[in-house]
């Protein structure tokens, strides 16, 4: 069988205050693509559809609307919930999705719940494991599904997650293609810039070890960086479509297709995705700036200047697609540079920020006259 495996397209991502549906809706549609031309049987989006646990009506439109679209080439479509969406919001669109022929498990349910069975085209069997994102407050209560020892309750987070993926694999077939979806951490894996942090570390790792060896392949979510990860059975991350932050610029956007047989070993092929608006970090004082052809990609710029007032403008005026702009941090300060902090008391506002403009390195009197323009009109209406 052929499996079509992609996650994290975190639709609904507003980057320093611009909205990437545009950038969505032509990643989804190179996904589409991919899927026509090479027609799995099966598709796996392996969590982190929206940004946000409260996505708006569009966002909402551009996911139901692409997985429609993956459905439509004759795959089997299986969704799971990340840590950014909102798992029981999603399960709410299970009566569209199931009318869709559309499989969707957003929070974890009942052990049978999420263990899914299928058959190809040309008759091939396959069972998945759809283990959605699951939070450290929660893995006791999804452990509950099971009769619990002592010892076991226990357990740590990895524990638990190790746990629950061993019992639902005891519906495992001997002739069957044994798959399983997860939105995780695994341990020694590469982020790739824009996740987010407090669900990769701090307990939430778990070993490649919790994957049994009668998987033929783990299609993962929650990493943004396209990977594969050693352990009992091939695991992989497919990487987000699209680079969601400037932390990402440098990865490669691609879907990993999947060729696989009960008695053959997973076969992964990546292919690169187009990207309709790139993200890049560009460095210059504002005469370097001036010369740079940057297309149509949206900026980071680190500007070689010192502070003063209006020089985001001048810089936004050369590059209005400069979203982010800094002072290149080797102009800055270094760490106890400056004088000591003064005391506060007996001190306006205006000198407090005065000092710190310039313990910060930005003295500046135009931003000081400006402060204090905006102070007086504070303190008087």
């Amino acid at each position: 069988m052929r499996v079509l495996h992609t996650s994290d397209w975190h639709v609904g991502k507003v980057l320093k205050g611009q909205s990437r549906n545009d950038d969505h809706i032509a990643a989804i549609g190179g996904l589409v693509d991919v899927a026509k031309k090479e027609q799995p049987d099966l598709i796996i989006v392996a969590g982190d559809l929206y940004d946000t646990a409260s996505p708006t009506a569009e966002s909402t439109k551009i996911v139901t609307r692409g997985l429609s679209a993956l459905r439509k080439t004759g795959a089997d479509v299986v969704v799971i919930g990340g840590n950014h969406d909102n798992g029981k919001a999603l399960d709410a669109l299970r009566p569209w999705a199931d009318a869709a022929g559309i499989t969707i498990r957003g929070a974890i349910g009942k052990p049978e719940d999420h263990l899914i069975s299928g058959t190809t085209r040309d008759g091939e069997q396959w069972r998945l494991i759809a283990l959605p994102f699951l939070s450290q407050r929660y893995a006791v209560r999804a452990s509950e599904m099971f009769e619990l020892t002592a010892a076991e309750m226990t357990q740590s987070y990895a524990g638990y997650v190790g746990d629950l993926i061993a019992r639902l694999a005891q519906g495992f077939g001997d002739d069957t293609v044994n798959l399983l979806t997860a939105h995780l951490t695994v341990i020694g894996a590469t982020m790739g810039g824009g996740e987010r942090e407090a669900h990769s570390i701090m307990g939430y790792a778990v070993p490649a070890a919790v994957f049994p060896s009668s998987l033929h392949y783990a299609a993962l979510g929650h990493l943004h960086r396209p990977q594969a990860i050693a352990g009992p059975c091939p695991i992989r991350y497919s990487g987000s479509p699209l680079p969601i932050d400037f932390g990402e610029e440098e990865n490669l956007v691609s879907v990993a297709i999947v060729d696989v047989t009960k008695a053959t070993a997973a076969r992964v092929r990546e292919i690169p995705l187009p990207v309709a608006t790139s993200l890049r970090t560009v460095r210059g004082t504002l005469a370097q700036l001036s010369t740079l052809d940057t297309g149509n990609a949206w900026l980071r710029v680190y500007v070689q200047e010192a502070p003063r007032a209006g020089l985001r403008e001048e810089v936004q005026d050369l590059l209005p697609k400069a979203l982010e702009v800094r002072i290149d941090p080797k102009l800055l300060p270094g760490p106890g540079a400056g004088r000591a902090e003064a005391a506060r008391a007996g001190r306006s506002a205006g000198e407090l920020f005065a000092d710190y403009l310039g313990q910060r390195g930005h003295a500046d009197e135009a931003t000081v006259t400006l402060f204090h323009r905006l102070h007086d009109e504070v303190m008087h209406s």
